[in-house]
């Protein structure tokens, strides 16, 4: 009897399964809504010790900014006391910050970045 039911569940025609007897019902598959990480700015603060060519160098190490964007960059620093590296998400901003940071202590200089989020339009 057991090799019966097997047998004949396997020979069973799939078109028998979908018979739903007016019970189906019809779900639409909603397309899932994705949003945007939120964005977080590198900014690198100026200080009166931390030699311009180490900038510089930091812009282009961690960032990968050519030389004069980096130069530019290095200058809005010096003149505005800050300036922006790049914009990141949230994770990505902490490592490069972090890993500036480091540097620079290592290379014991007193230079400083931070992230701050971006403002969403």
């Amino acid at each position: 009897m057991f090799i019966r039911k097997i047998f004949s569940a396997i020979n069973s025609d799939p078109e028998d399964d979908l018979e739903d007897n007016g019970t189906a019902v019809a779900v639409a598959t909603a397309k899932p809504k994705l949003k945007k990480p939120p964005l977080y700015r590198v900014i690198i603060f100026n200080d009166d010790f931390t030699p311009m060519e180490f900038v510089v160098y930091v812009l282009q190490i961690f960032f990968g900014i050519d030389g004069d964007k980096a130069t530019q960059i290095m200058l809005e620093v010096h003149t505005h006391g800050k300036g922006v590296c790049g914009i990141f998400t949230k994770e990505v901003a902490e490592t490069k910050s972090s890993q500036v940071n480091n540097f620079a202590k290592e290379s014991e200089h007193p230079l400083i970045s931070e992230i701050e989020p971006v403002d969403e339009e």
